[in-house]
This record gives C-alpha cells, sequence and structure tokens, in this order.
C-alpha cells in the first residue's frame, strides 16, 4: 500500500539544503567574477548575477512542479523523454546558434537554451528503464550492447557540436554500469586505454618538445614496441597456461593488442586530423609540452595563479584583484573554481570540495536505500554525472585536466546548466519518495 504522507515529509531535505547551498554559493562568486570592483546590483537582469538569480527561482519552481508528480510518471515517460532529446540535440545541429565554436544552443530571443544539458537526463532515465528491465543486471551482452547505445546516442550527437567536455561527462555512467554487473575487467581495461592515449599523445606530437624526453620520435616506435611486446607474449603464454586454454589465451591476446593499436592509430589521426590547432595545444600543454604559443596556456596559468593567490584564508568578498579585474577568462561559468580559491582561499576551496563529496555520498545513500531497480540505477546515473562535472572542472582549473568548457554544478553561471542539474535531483528525490514501494 501506497504511503499517503504529505510529500514535503518524504522527501530527503539534506539533498535539498545541499543544494541550496551550492545556489546561494554559486550566486555570490558569480557576484564577485561579474561585477568588478564595484558594487552588485542583485536584481538587474541585465547584470549576469541577475540573471542567475532569475535562473534559481525559475530551477526552484520546476523542481517544486516536478516534487508533486507521481513517480510513475517518469518511468512511463522514459522513452519519449529520451527520444524528444535526441530530437532537440539533431535540431541544435541543424538550427541552433553558434557560441564560442561550438552549435550548441538554441537562440530564443535574449535566452539560449543548451540542450545537452537536457540530454543527460534523458539519458539516465532511459538507463534505468532498460536495465530495470533486467532485474537491475548488466547479465548478457545483448544488454550491455543496449546500454552502450543508450549512452553514446546522445554522445555522438553532442561531439558533432563540438562539446568534448560534455562528452567525457558520459563516460562517467561506467560506474553506473559497474554497479549493476559490469565485469571489472571493463575498468582495468578503460585504465589501460587511458595509459595508452596518454603514451599515444607523448610520442605522437613530433612538432612539439617535450621538457624530459626533448624532441618528439615518430609514434612508430609506441607502435613497434607494441606489436614486438605482443609476439613475445603470443610465443611464451605456451608455457604459461594449460595446455586446453592455451589457443584462448593466444586469441585473446591477439585481440587485445590488435585493439591497442587501432586504438592509438585512432587517436593519433584524431589528434592530428580532426582537432583544431588550439584545441591541440590545450592537450599538449597539459603535459608540459613547449607548443610554441606562448598564450596556448594563458587560461591554466592565471586559473593556477588566481588559485594560489588566495592563500589560507583568501582575499575576502570582491577583494580578489584577478577576479575582479578579469584575468581568467569565462571566470563567472567554467572557471568559477577560482573565485572560490582567490576570494575564500583553501579553506574556502576545501569547505565546497567537502559539500560536493557531501553531495556524491548522500545520492549514494540514496541509491542503495531504494527497493525499485529503477531507482537505484538512475540515484547512480546522477552521481556519475555530478561526479564527471565536479572532477573534470575542478581539475580543469588546476592543471589536472585539459580546457574544455563545462560547468561546475550548481555553482556556475547560466540557466541550461542549472535547469538540468536541479531536474536530475528534483526527479531523484521524487523517486526516492516514494521508496517505500517498488517502481517500474
Amino acid at each position: 500500500m501506497r504511503r499517503t504522507a504529505p510529500i514535503l515529509q518524504r522527501i530527503d531535505w539534506i539533498t535539498i539544503g545541499l543544494v541550496l547551498t551550492f545556489m546561494v554559493l554559486g550566486l555570490l562568486n558569480i557576484a564577485s567574477a561579474t561585477s568588478g570592483a564595484e558594487n552588485v546590483d542583485w536584481f538587474a537582469l541585465d547584470s549576469k548575477v541577475g540573471k542567475q538569480f532569475a535562473w534559481i527561482c525559475i530551477a526552484l519552481m520546476i523542481a517544486a512542479i516536478t516534487l508533486i508528480i507521481e513517480g510513475e510518471f517518469f518511468i512511463r515517460t522514459t522513452v519519449i523523454h529520451y527520444a524528444v532529446n535526441i530530437l532537440l540535440l539533431i535540431g541544435v545541429l541543424l538550427v541552433g546558434k553558434t557560441v564560442g565554436g561550438a552549435k550548441s544552443w538554441f537562440g530564443i530571443g535574449s535566452i539560449s537554451l543548451q540542450p545537452s544539458e537536457f540530454a543527460k537526463t534523458g539519458t539516465v532515465l532511459m538507463l534505468a528503464w532498460l536495465l530495470s528491465r533486467s532485474n537491475g543486471k548488466i547479465r548478457n551482452a545483448k544488454t550491455l550492447v543496449q546500454s552502450g547505445l543508450i549512452v553514446c546516442i546522445p554522445a555522438a550527437l553532442i561531439m558533432l557540436q563540438p562539446d568534448a567536455g560534455t562528452v567525457l561527462v558520459y563516460g562517467g555512467l561506467i560506474f553506473a554500469f559497474y554497479r549493476e554487473g559490469l565485469s571489472g575487467n571493463v575498468l582495468i581495461a578503460v585504465f589501460c586505454a587511458l595509459l595508452l592515449l596518454i603514451a599515444t599523445i607523448l610520442t605522437g606530437a613530433s612538432s612539439y618538445n617535450y621538457p624530459f624526453l626533448g624532441p618528439q620520435s615518430s609514434i612508430g616506435w609506441l607502435w613497434m614496441i607494441l606489436i614486438t611486446l605482443g609476439t613475445i607474449l603470443w610465443k611464451l603464454i605456451p608455457g604459461w597456461v594449460v595446455p586446453r586454454n592455451r589457443k584462448r589465451v593466444r586469441r585473446a591476446t591477439i585481440i587485445c593488442f590488435s585493439t591497442a593499436l587501432i586504438f592509438s592509430a585512432a587517436v593519433h589521426s584524431g589528434l592530428e586530423g580532426v582537432l583544431k590547432t588550439h584545441q591541440k595545444e590545450r592537450i599538449y600543454v597539459l603535459f608540459g609540452m613547449d607548443v610554441g604559443n606562448p598564450d596556448a596556456d594563458y587560461n591554466i596559468r592565471h586559473a593556477k595563479a588566481a588559485v594560489s593567490s588566495g592563500g589560507w584564508a583568501g582575499k575576502g568578498f570582491l577583494q580578489g584583484p584577478m577576479t575582479a579585474y578579469g584575468f581568467v577568462p569565462e571566470q563567472e561559468t567554467d572557471f568559477i573554481f577560482c573565485t572560490i580559491g582567490e576570494e575564500w582561499g583553501f579553506a574556502g576551496s576545501a569547505f565546497v570540495v567537502f559539500l560536493y563529496t557531501l553531495l556524491l555520498l548522500r545520492i549514494l545513500v540514496l541509491a542503495e536505500r531504494q527497493r525499485s531497480d529503477f531507482t537505484r540505477i538512475y540515484a547512480y546515473g546522477v552521481a556519475s554525472i555530478l561526479f564527471m562535472h565536479f572532477l573534470i572542472n575542478v581539475g580543469m582549473v588546476l592543471g589536472l585536466a585539459p580546457v574544455i568548457g563545462i560547468p561546475l554544478p550548481f555553482l556556475s553561471a547560466g540557466g541550461s546548466s542549472l535547469i538540468g542539474f536541479t531536474l536530475l535531483i528534483a526527479i531523484l528525490l521524487r523517486l526516492d519518495a516514494e521508496r517505500s514501494y517498488v517502481l517500474r
């Protein structure tokens, strides 16, 4: 029998409190990042802080509406939700406007909406819908392929815009796959692929200089090493394994090293033939390469300078000179963490990281207390999306990840991202409020 207690008694107020805290902190930092050294006009709609305040009000109204809708509605309309988001992603490629080199926005008068921010919700809902019909487990290759397609279709459309940052976020859904039964060998394979990716970047940048290795030789050396290592293992395997397994292990060795060669060649071709010069420079600068362009590391250099200048306690609200005078580009959106570091210092930055950790852990708690497979899988998808946004954005500001356009959840300026993240959380809270019975 369903519970009849009012929704306000059933929702998780800890999560709501954390989200509201982030919204307030975001508004304060956007004010610092956009008002310069002047007084803040909080409610002027022609200012960025005023617009963000309006977006917060809209996001909260959408959240309130979401919380009064029965959770069954989101499950029954999942396919429609996913299909509409796919159509929007196709539509933005056809009639969208270009901002910052990416065709990612619909322009409606003075308002711009980014459909990729809403597609995350549709993708996670669809993934939960599919896996919940497999008893919440990835039990066979068919389910794995179907799940992969659900994620890859919107990711591919977003890549065409191009918006590589958002595509990387979709990669975080592998954690949700792992919770639902994906073999740990896949995570090992992903880790090996990352190592090979780095090796390909370092050996493939023949026209640049790496401080520790000097001018790079041909990437052919890396491929020769892979071929030689694969051949040696193939020859030595007979002495390592039981005779009846030798054929299978040899076949697996050939497949693994062939896949590694193809992957490395694809990465090298993509770097040299697909990415634009400034995009390649951002990647090479991350690894300390001298690309011959003194402005290639401008964003990272100034971002780290702003964060480090804050010291332990920071310079105070509206007192950060690098923030006030706009030394860091996009400091109210992608580089909002610079404002936190400069004005709040190490203590404030650590506090923000602590709050994000609390939010992620709370979502995992909500996930594990569910009776419904759908809600559990959806919660893990939400946690994966938020974690990747946090990891990539903060890593970018600290020089640990390449500079790509990706917002910090609930803190960065922007209506599309704020509404998208709010919708993700609001649906989860509504589903969690009905955890006393099984949703399917």
